[in-house]
C-alpha cells in the first residue's frame, strides 16, 4: 500500500502544497523547538529535521556566550509563538464544531443595529467638505441663516478636540454628527421669525437635507444606500461560511489550515458532528463523576456547594442532551441556523437507566422510496414485428404500474415508476406481456418476468437482467434493461449484509441483512430484516456498547473481516465480506455508540507501527473510507493532534477567555461603532461555545467586564449599558440569585468580582469627572444617564438593599467638583494656546493690563460656552437622578469660582477709573441672569459686589462731567443747529449695538476727578434722533444722558433694589440736567432778542429757532429720560414738563412782544399823518403840488410792503426751522391776536379823527395781508375772525367809503373788499 504522504498523493494536491509551503516551513521551524512535536507524523518529522539542519548554521559572532544568550531568547520567543499558534488552532477546531452543528443557541435578531463609525480620514474629509461649502466652492444654495449655523457647527463640533478624541476611541458614527447638527439648529430655527406659508418643520427638514448633501459630498447617494444595506444585512445574520471566515480572521487561521481542519473534522457531515457532541457530553458526565470521586473541587465560598456543583454539572449536561435529542434528524445541507428548537421537556435522558428506554420493534420505522425505470427488452424473436408488447412493475404489497405499449420490433420505453415501502428488503416484480390476438382470450400473454431485491447499497445505474420465461415460450433468452434506485431514509445510517452471532440476539451464526437506524439523537438500534417484512426480525439497542475491530474468530465460518460490539454481560460478533465494508460499519456504529474509545483499522495500525508512531487512543472520529486521504493530509501537516484531542481535557474557561478577548478586539476594529457590543453572529458562536463546553456564565461576564474595562481605561468608548448588563449578571450570581440557574459561587469568582467592581467604580467616577470628554456633545446618546445608573448599582452592597441616595449624591458631587477643576484647567490651557497662536510675536513681552483684560473676556466667552454645552448636552442625567440638576448647578458654581480667581486677578491690575471691564460684566451678567439656577448665585453675587462700586463711581463721574459740559457748553454756544455742523461730515456706520461702548467723560473736570478722554457727539448722532436742529450743547447733553441710561439699562443689574436705585438716580440726574439746559436756553433766548433790530428789517435768526428746537428736544427727551414706571416718581417727569411748558410760553411771549414792537414802530410812522397835525398838512400839500409835474410814488406803500415782507419772512423761517408744529400754531395765534389788538388800539385812539388817505391805504394793505398770510399758515378761522378783527375791518370799510367820496377814487384800487385781481397783484 502506498504511503499517504507519498508523491502520488502530493501530485493530486500540488496546488495546495505550493500555497501552504511557506507557512508550513515557518510552522516547522517553530515546531522543531518543541520536543512534543518531534515524534509526530512522518511527513512532519522529516520536514522538522530538515528545518533543524538548515537553520542551525554556525554563528558569525566571536562570542559564544552572547550568541547562546541570543539564541536562547530567540528559542523562547519562537517557542512562545508556536505554543500560541497551537492554542489558536485548537481553539479554532472547537469554534468550527460550534458553527457546524449548533444545538443550543441561535443568532439574535433583536439586537440594536450599529452605525458605521467615522475614521480619522473620514473626519478630515468631512471637515474639508464643510470648509468647501463655507468657502462657496459647492453648488449647494443656502441662505445666511443656514451658513451661520454650518459655520457654528464647523467651529464648535467638527474642529473640537473632543470630537477627534471620540473618533479615536471608535465611538463616533455618522449618525452622531447628524444628530448633533440637528440639535444644534433646532434652537436657531425656533428663534427665527414666523413666515407665512413656511413652517419651522419645513425649514428644519430643508436644512437637514442640505446638511446631508454637504456631508455626502460628490458621492452618489444610491451607491451609498446600497453599501449601507449590504453592511446592515451582514450585521444581522451570517451564514456558516461567513462565520468560519470571521473566526479565521479573529484567530489568525490560514485558509488552507481551515480547509484541512474542515475536511478532517467532517464538518459537512451532521451525523459525525452529532456523534462528536454525544462523545463530548458523555466525557463531561464521566469527568463530573471523577471530580466527585476524587473530591477535586474548585474552591467555593461555602463547603455545601461542592455537592451542588456536581449536580449542576450533570444537570447542565442533561439539558444539553435534551436539546440535542430535540434536534431533527436531518442532513447537514437542510440544517438551518435560524430554525432551532429548544426542548423544555421535563423527561431528561438518563444514560444509566436503560430499562426505561428500551426500544420495541414498532419504534423502528423505515420508509423507503423506490424508482424503477424500464429501459428496453432484448431477445423477442418469435413475435411478429407489429405485435404490441408492454411491461408491468410492482413492489410486493403495493400498487401495480404499466408502461406504454410498444411494437415488438422496437421494445423500448424509458418509463419510470415511483413506489414507497416500509420493507427494508422489498421485492420488485417486472413482467413482460404481449397482447393476445385470440378472440376468446380474456387476458394478455405473459412472456417473462424478473424479481429483484434492491437495497440502498445496490447500484443505481441501469443493468441487464435475464428474465424467467415459461417452458413453452419460444424465446428463452429474454433480457430486460432496468434501473432500480432505492433511496436511504434520513434515519438510516448504514445497511448491508453481515454475519452475526450474539448471546441474547442473533444466537445463530448466520448472514442477515442489517440496518443501523437512528431513532432519535441519542438512540440507535442495529436491526436485522427479512424480505417483505416492515418490522425488524431482531434488534439490538446500541446504548452502552463499544464497537471495535477484532481478529477472525475460530469456529465461525463465513465472513472475512470481523468486528464486535461489547457490553458488560454481552458480546455480539459481526463479520463482513470485505475490509472496506467493515470500516464503514465500524465508523457508523462508533458514531452511534458515543464511546470514548476510537477504533483504529488494522491497516492504519500497521502503517503507524511501520513508521515508528503510536496508536492514538484519544476521543476523535475516524475518517470515512473515502476521507482517509484528508485525514492523512491533516496528519502530515501537523493538524491531527488538534482534531484528535479530547475537548473534556481542556480548560475551556481560559480558552473562552482568549477567544472572547480576540473577538472583542476584532469587533472594536471593524467598521461599526459597536461600543463593545458583539455582532449577532459573534454572540451566537460565543453562546454556543459556552453551552457546549460548560463555560460558567459568571466567568464569561467577568472576563467580558475585564476586557471592556481594559479598553475603556485605554480610551476606547464602551457603552455603559453593556457594562451594566454584565455587572448585574455577575452581582446577581455572586450574591446567590442564580441568574443562569447556577447556585455555586467559587472564591475566584467572588474575588475577581470584587476586583472588577472596584475597577469599575474608579472608571465610572473618572468618566463622570471627565464627562465633557467621555461623552462629548452628549454622545453616545443616553451614555451619561446609563453611567450614573451603573454607578448607583456598583455602589450597592448587595442586589437587594438600595444604596442611600445621599451616598450616591456625595460620590457624584465629589466627581463633579473634580470635573470643574479638570474642565477649567483644560479650558485655560486651550485659551492660552489660542492666544499664543494669535500673538506669537509678543512672546517674551510683559502682559499689559488691557491685554490681560482682553484675555479674561475671551476666557469668559469660553466659560459661558462650556456651561451652555453642559446644559444642552449633559442634562440627561436628571432622567437617572432628580437631583442631578442641583449637582450640575453646584458644578457650574465651582467652575465659575475657579474662573473668578483669574477674573479678580485681571481686574486688580486695571488702572483706577477705567471702564474697559464693563463689557466683561455685561457678557457674564447677560448669561447668568437668563439662567434660572445661576441667577443671583454665589458667583453672580460676587460679580455684582465686584462691579457695584465701579458702576457707582462711573455714574458719579458722568454726572459731574455732564454738569460741567452744560456750563461750559452754553457759555460757548453759537446756537447753530447740529445739522449744519455735521452735514459736511462723512457718513459713519453705527457702532455694534450688541456690546455698546461705555460713554467717556470730557476733560477739565473739577479737582479730584481723574482725567478722561474727551467726548463729543458722534457724526452718526443725527441718524439716531429725529430732532436734528438742536444746538451742539443740548444734543451733546441728551446723547450723553441717553447713552448713560442705555448703558446702565443694558447692564441689566440683577439685584432689583440696586437696579431701581440706579434707575432713579439717573432719572433724577436727567431731570436736573434738562432743567438746567432749559433755563440756560431761556436766558440765552431773551438776551438774543434784546440784541436784534426793532424795525421791519428784523429777520428771525437761526439761533432763535434752534432755541425753540432745544425746547422741543428737551420735551421729547424728558419723556424718555425722566419718567419712571413707579407712580410716586412721576412728579419728576411732570415737574420738568411744566418747566418746559412755562419756558416755551415765555419764549413765545417774548418773540411776540418783539413782533408787536416792530408793528408799533410801523404804526408810529403812520401816526405822523394824523389829521390836524402840521406834518400831515405839509405832506398833503407837497404831494399834491409835486404830482402836477412828476409821477409821485404811492405814499405809505413802502411801509406796508416792508411790514408784510417782515411778517411773511418770519412766518416762513419759523415754520421751516422749528420742529414742533404745536409751538408754531401757538406762536402764530398769539402773534396774530397781538397784532390785531395793537392795530385796533391804534384805530380806537383815532376814533374821532378821519384817517389820512395814506394811513388808510397802508392799514388796509397790512390788515388784509396779515389776515391772509396767517390764514395760509393754518390759523383757525375762529381766531382770524375775532371781534378785534371785525372791529378793525368795519372801521377801515367805513373809512374807505368816506375816502372814496371825498377823494374821488383816491384809494387807487386799494379796498377792504376781497377781489381776485388784488390777490393776483399781491402774489
Amino acid at each position: 500500500m502506498l504511503d499517504p504522504s507519498s508523491s502520488e498523493e502530493e501530485s493530486d494536491e500540488i496546488v495546495e502544497e505550493e500555497s501552504a509551503q511557506e507557512v508550513l516551513g515557518s510552522a516547522a521551524s517553530g515546531a522543531r523547538l518543541s520536543p512534543s512535536r518531534i515524534s509526530e507524523g512522518s511527513g512532519g518529522a522529516g520536514g522538522l529535521q530538515h528545518s533543524s539542519r538548515t537553520g542551525g548554521g554556525r554563528p558569525s559572532s566571536p562570542s559564544p556566550s552572547m550568541v547562546s544568550e541570543k539564541e536562547k531568547e530567540e528559542l523562547e520567543r519562537l517557542q512562545k509563538e508556536e505554543e500560541e499558534r497551537k492554542k489558536r488552532l485548537q481553539l479554532y477546531v472547537f469554534v468550527m464544531r460550534c458553527i457546524a452543528y449548533p444545538f443550543n443557541a441561535k443568532q439574535p435578531t433583536d439586537m440594536a443595529r450599529r452605525q458605521q463609525k467615522i475614521s480619522k480620514q473620514q473626519l478630515q474629509t468631512v471637515k474639508d467638505r464643510f470648509q468647501a461649502f463655507l468657502n462657496g466652492e459647492t453648488q449647494i444654495v443656502a441662505d445666511e441663516a443656514f451658513m451661520n449655523a454650518v459655520q457654528s457647527y464647523y467651529e464648535v463640533f467638527l474642529k473640537s478636540d473632543r470630537v477627534a478624541r471620540m473618533v479615536q476611541s471608535g465611538g463616533c458614527s455618522a449618525n452622531d454628527s447628524r444628530e448633533v447638527f440637528k440639535k444644534h439648529i433646532e434652537k436657531r430655527v425656533r428663534s427665527l421669525p414666523e413666515i407665512d406659508g413656511l413652517s419651522k418643520e419645513t425649514v428644519l427638514s430643508s436644512w437637514m437635507a442640505k446638511f446631508d448633501a454637504i456631508y455626502r459630498g460628490e458621492e452618489d447617494p444610491r451607491k451609498q444606500q446600497a453599501r449601507m444595506t449590504a453592511s446592515a444585512a451582514s450585521e444581522l445574520i451570517l451564514s456558516k461560511e461567513q462565520l468560519y471566515e470571521m473566526f479565521q480572521n479573529i484567530l489568525g487561521i490560514k485558509k488552507f489550515e481551515h480547509q484541512l481542519l474542515y475536511n478532517a473534522c467532517q464538518l459537512d457531515n451532521p451525523d459525525e458532528q452529532a456523534a462528536q457532541i454525544r462523545r463530548e457530553l458523555d466525557g463531561r458526565l464521566q469527568m463530573a463523576d471523577q471530580i466527585a470521586r476524587e473530591r477535586k473541587f474548585p474552591k467555593f465560598v461555602s463547603k455545601e456547594m461542592e455537592n451542588m456543583y456536581i449536580e449542576e454539572l450533570k444537570s447542565s449536561v442533561n439539558l444539553l442532551m435534551a436539546n440535542l435529542e430535540s434536534m431533527p434528524v436531518s442532513k447537514g445541507g437542510e440544517f438551518k441556523l435560524q430554525k432551532l428548537k429548544r426542548s423544555h421537556n421535563a423527561s431528561i435522558i438518563d444514560m444509566g437507566e436503560e430499562s426505561e428506554n428500551q426500544l420495541s420493534k414498532s419504534d423502528v420505522v423505515l420508509s423507503f422510496s423506490l424508482e424503477v425505470v424500464i429501459m428496453e427488452v432484448q431477445g423477442l424473436k418469435s413475435l411478429a414485428p407489429n405485435r404490441i408488447v408492454y411491461c408491468t412493475m410492482e413492489v410486493e404489497g403495493g400498487e401495480k404500474l404499466q408502461t406504454d405499449q410498444a411494437e415488438a420490433s422496437k421494445p423500448t420505453w424509458g418509463t419510470q415508476g415511483d413506489f414507497s415501502t416500509t420493507h427494508a428488503l422489498p421485492a420488485v416484480k417486472v413482467k413482460l406481456f404481449t397482447e393476445s390476438t385470440g378472440v376468446l382470450a380474456l387476458e394478455d400473454k405473459e412472456l417473462g418476468r424478473v424479481i429483484l431485491h434492491p437495497t440502498p447499497n445496490s447500484p443505481k445505474q441501469s443493468e441487464w437482467h435475464k428474465m424467467t420465461v415459461s417452458k413453452n415460450c419460444p424465446d428463452q433468452d429474454l433480457k430486460i434493461k432496468l434501473a432500480v434506485r432505492m433511496d436511504k431514509p434520513q434515519n438510516m445510517k448504514h445497511s448491508g449484509y453481515l454475519w452475526a452471532i450474539g448471546k441474547n440476539v442473533w444466537k445463530r451464526w448466520k448472514k442477515r441483512f442489517f440496518v443501523l437506524v437512528q431513532v432519535s439523537q441519542y438512540t440507535f438500534a442495529m436491526c436485522s430484516y427479512r424480505e417483505k417484512k416492515a418490522e425488524p426480525q431482531e434488534l439490538l439497542q446500541l446504548d452502552g456498547y463499544t464497537v471495535d475491530y477484532t481478529d477472525p474468530q475460530p469456529g465461525l465460518e463465513g465472513g472475512r473481516a470481523f468486528f464486535n460490539a461489547v457490553k458488560e454481560g454481552d458480546t455480539v460478533i459481526f463479520a463482513s465480506d470485505d475490509e472496506q465494508d467493515r470500516i464503514l460499519w465500524v465508523q457508523a456504529m462508533y458514531r452511534a455508540t458515543g464511546q470514548s474509545h476510537k477504533p483504529v483499522p488494522p491497516t492504519q495500525v500497521q502503517k503507524l507501527n511501520a513508521k515508528g508512531g503510536t496508536v492514538p487512543q484519544l476521543d476523535a472520529p475516524i475518517s470515512q473510507f473515502s476521507g482517509l486521504k484528508d485525514a492523512d493530509r491533516a496528519q502530515k501537516h501537523g493538524m491531527d493532534e488538534f482534531i484528535s484531542s479530547n475537548p473534556c481535557n481542556f480548560d475551556h474557561a481560559s480558552l473562552f477567555e482568549m477567544v472572547q478577548r480576540l473577538t472583542l478586539d476584532h469587533r472594536l476594529n471593524d467598521s461599526y461603532s459597536c461600543l463593545g457590543w458583539f455582532s449577532p453572529g459573534q454572540v451566537f458562536v460565543l453562546d454556543e461555545y459556552c453551552a457546549r463546553n460548560g463555560v460558567r456564565g459568571c466567568h464569561r461576564h467577568l472576563c467580558y467586564l475585564r476586557d471592556l474595562l481594559e479598553r475603556a481605561e485605554n480610551g476606547a468608548m464602551i457603552d455603559p449599558t453593556l457594562l451594566h448588563y454584565s455587572f448585574a449578571f455577575c452581582a446577581s450570581h455572586v450574591h446567590g440569585n442564580r441568574p443562569d440557574g447556577i447556585g455555586t459561587v467559587t472564591v475566584e469568582e467572588k474575588e475577581r468580582f470584587e476586583e472588577i467592581k472596584e475597577r469599575l467604580r474608579v472608571l465610572l467616577e473618572n468618566q463622570i469627572t471627565h464627562f465633557r470628554y467621555c461623552f462629548p456633545f452628549g454622545r453616545p446618546e443616553g451614555a451619561l444617564k446609563a453611567t450614573l445608573s451603573l454607578l448607583e448599582r456598583v455602589l450597592m452592597k448587595d442586589i437587594v438593599t438600595p444604596v442611600p441616595q445621599e451616598e450616591v449624591k456625595t460620590v457624584i458631587r465629589k466627581c463633579l467638583e473634580q470635573a470643574a477643576l479638570v474642565n477649567y484647567s483644560r479650558l485655560s490651557e486651550y485659551a492660552k494656546i489660542e492666544e499664543n497662536q494669535k500673538d506669537a510675536e509678543n512672546v517674551g513681552r510683559l502682559i499689559t493690563p488691557a491685554k490681560k483684560l482682553e484675555d479674561t473676556i475671551r476666557l469668559a466667552e469660553l466659560v459661558i460656552e462650556v456651561l451652555q454645552q453642559n446644559e444642552e448636552h449633559h442634562a440627561e442625567g436628571k432622567e437617572a437622578f432628580a437631583w442631578w440638576s442641583d449637582l450640575m448647578v453646584e458644578h457650574a458654581e465651582t467652575f465659575l469660582s475657579l474662573f473668578a480667581v483669574d477674573m479678580d486677578a485681571a481686574l486688580e491690575v486695571q488702572p483706577p477709573d477705567t471702564w474697559d471691564s464693563f463689557p466683561l460684566f455685561q457678557l457674564l451678567n447677560d448669561f447668568l441672569r437668563t439662567d434660572y439656577n445661576l441667577c443671583n448665585g454665589k458667583f453672580h453675587k460676587h460679580l455684582q459686589d465686584l462691579f457695584a462700586p465701579l458702576v457707582v463711581r462711573y455714574v458719579d463721574l458722568m454726572e459731574s462731567s455732564i454738569a460741567q459740559s452744560i456750563h461750559r457748553g452754553f457759555e460757548r454756544e453759537s446756537w447753530e443747529p447740529v445739522k449744519s455742523l455735521t452735514s459736511n461730515l462723512p457718513n459713519v456706520n453705527l457702532p455694534n449695538v450688541n456690546l455698546p461702548k461705555v460713554p467717556n467723560l470730557p476733560v477739565n473736570i473739577p479737582l479730584g476727578i481723574p482725567q478722561m478722554p474727551t467726548f463729543s457727539a458722534p457724526s452718526w448722532m443725527a441718524a439716531i434722533y429725529d430732532a436734528d436742529n438742536g444746538s451742539g450743547t443740548s444734543e451733546d447733553l441728551f446723547w450723553k444722558l441717553d447713552a448713560l441710561q442705555t448703558f446702565i439699562r443694558d447692564l441689566h443689574w440683577p439685584e432689583e433694589e440696586f437696579g431701581k436705585h440706579l434707575e432713579q438716580r439717573l432719572k433724577l440726574m436727567a431731570s436736573d440736567m434738562i432743567e438746567s439746559c432749559v433755563k440756560r436756553t431761556r436766558i440765552a433766548f431773551e438776551v438774543k432778542l434784546q440784541k436784534t433790530s426793532r424795525s421791519t428789517d428784523f429777520r428771525v435768526p437761526q439761533s432763535i429757532c434752534t432755541m425753540f428746537n432745544v425746547m422741543v428736544d428737551a420735551k421729547a427727551q424728558s419723556t424718555k429720560l425722566c419718567s419712571m414706571e413707579m407712580g410716586q416718581e412721576h412728579q419728576y417727569h411732570s415737574k420738568i414738563d411744566e418747566l418746559i411748558e412755562e419756558t416755551v410760553k415765555e419764549m413765545i411771549t417774548l418773540l411776540v412782544a418783539k413782533f408787536v414792537t416792530i408793528l408799533e414802530g410801523v404804526l408810529a410812522k403812520l401816526s405822523r399823518y394824523d389829521e390836524g397835525t402840521l406834518f400831515s398838512s405839509f405832506l398833503s400839500f407837497t404831494v399834491k403840488a409835486a404830482s402836477k409835474y412828476v409821477d409821485v410814488p404811492k405814499p405809505g406803500m413802502d411801509v406796508a410792503d416792508a411790514y408784510v415782507t417782515f411778517v411773511r419772512h418770519s412766518q416762513d423761517v419759523l415754520r421751516d426751522k422749528v420742529n414742533e408744529e404745536m409751538y408754531i400754531e401757538r406762536l402764530f395765534d398769539q402773534w396774530y391776536n397781538s397784532s390785531m389788538n395793537v392795530i385796533c388800539t391804534w384805530l380806537t385812539d383815532r376814533m374821532d379823527l378821519q384817517l389820512h388817505i395814506y394811513q388808510l391805504k397802508t392799514l388796509i394793505r397790512m390788515v388784509k395781508k396779515t389776515y391772509r398770510d396767517f390764514r395760509l399758515q393754518g390759523v383757525l378761522d375762529s381766531t382770524l375772525n375775532s371781534k378785534t378783527y371785525e372791529t378793525i375791518r368795519n372801521r377801515l370799510t367805513v373809512e374807505e367809503a368816506t375816502a372814496s367820496v371825498s377823494e374821488g377814487g383816491g384809494l387807487q384800487g386799494i379796498s377792504m373788499k376781497d377781489s381776485d385781481e388784488e390777490d393776483e397783484e399781491d402774489d
